[in-house]
């Protein structure tokens, strides 16, 4: 995959306003952790019949699509509006600009749920202008940097914002769209996430571990990346299954190859770590899953669920966790709370995927189960980090 380079840090920050506003990890990791609590509980209402479906998006696609362009966009946002400072020592989006960028994600959140009120194409407006505005803010540090290779996040993000116009395309009764960009933008944030893994699991992995050296191999890592952002763009195409899987089984080979060379067992004693490569395995998974799907041995959904609820799930908030401890002049220590959470994150991606799998007459039950544990760990996290987030930093530095 491509590799992200730093650049050395300009002055530092100076805080002027709240806390929350003092880089973009801390609202939208906020926004995130409350969003992954609230999105899964109304979910699992509809599901029961508990709850109308929302009459905009639809019930399934707008669940796929506030998991995606709700919850992962706010973690995606927030990682970038920090670690861009750090990759190019440039200032990035703070204070009244990174209000803004917060509000207009959450008025995406609201605006689809005011149908009656709000006329389509205004709830359309609202929610498709959070990623460009995102790509546009991260334009002047990353053209401040000298290493060009970073600028490859504001494209990445407005090709997303692509895949968000095809849902609203369908929500509008313009095209019959609304799968294909869930499922390229699915592929997108993959995409996105495992650019940053290549720089930062290799990277914390050896500031815990001593005399750890990751190395990397450019052929796997070039293969991967085009298979990878291959299998994105040709989402709204409509390709064959065999295509999509024969690409997806490629993606799962090359990522299982590529994280093999940052291996250390040393890892499995240390939650911190261990959470982050656990996630990365359920991505690995869930590309064979893919491809096997592609060939009708199983179905699609559940290999997506490893890629959600496991990969980006579990990678999210272990990333979350190491983000929000290192910048708010914590130890990189998670809470003790946080250890029977990762273990229960990832039982429930076992319980989506494996138990609907092996006993699919009970699906409902694994349904709300794995529901129920989503909710059960980012409550968790928002009980012990909001309040992190909320202050100022422990050490007294700004940021």
């Amino acid at each position: 995959m491509l590799k992200i380079h730093s650049e050395p840090p300009k002055p530092e920050l100076v805080n002027s306003g709240p806390a929350i506003l003092a880089l973009g990890f801390r609202p939208f990791f906020s926004f995130a952790g409350l969003a992954a609590v609230l999105l899964l509980s109304l979910w699992l209402g509809i599901w029961a019949g508990a709850m109308r479906d929302p009459e905009y998006y639809g019930g399934i696609f707008w669940h796929s699509h506030e998991m995606l362009f709700g919850y992962a966009a706010a973690v995606i946002a927030g990682f970038l509006l920090t670690a861009v400072r750090n990759w190019t020592g440039a200032e990035v989006p703070t204070g009244t600009h990174l209000a803004l960028l917060a509000l207009l994600w959450l008025a995406g959140r609201v605006a689809p749920l005011l149908t009656g009120i709000l006329p389509a194409p205004v709830i359309a407006l609202i929610d498709l202008a959070f990623l460009p505005a995102v790509a546009l803010s991260l334009v002047p540090p990353l053209w401040k940097g000298q290493q060009k290779i970073n600028r490859i996040f504001v494209p990445l993000l407005l090709v997303m914002g692509i895949a968000n116009l095809l849902v609203h395309l369908q929500s509008l009764d313009i095209a019959d769209s609304a799968g294909h960009g869930i499922d390229m933008m699915l592929y997108l944030v993959v995409f996105l996430i495992t650019i940053i893994a290549g720089r930062v699991v290799p990277f914390f992995t050896q500031a815990v571990i001593s005399g750890y050296q990751a190395s990397r191999k450019p052929q796997i890592e070039l293969v991967s990346t085009l298979a990878l952002g291959l299998l994105a763009l040709m989402q709204p195409f409509g390709l064959p299954g065999p295509v999509v899987g024969l690409v997806a089984l490629v993606v799962a080979v090359t990522q299982f190859l590529r994280v093999l060379v940052w291996y250390d067992r040393r890892i499995w004693g240390i939650p911190i770590l261990w959470v982050l490569y656990s996630g990365y395995f359920w991505l690995i998974l869930g590309f064979l899953l893919l491809g096997l799907s592609g060939f009708g041995v199983l179905p699609a959904n559940l290999a997506k669920h490893a890629l959600t609820v496991g990969g980006i799930g579990v990678l999210t908030l272990g990333m979350m966790t190491r983000v929000t401890l290192g910048h708010t002049g914590h130890p990189i220590d998670p809470s003790p709370l946080m250890l029977p959470v990762f273990v229960l994150l990832n039982l429930a991606a076992a319980v989506r995927v494996f138990a609907a799998l092996v006993w699919p007459q009970h699906y409902n039950l694994w349904v709300y189960l794995s529901g129920g544990l989503w909710v059960l760990c980012f409550l968790v996290f928002s009980a012990i980090y909001l309040p992190m987030l909320f202050r100022p930093r422990a050490d007294g530095k700004p940021g």
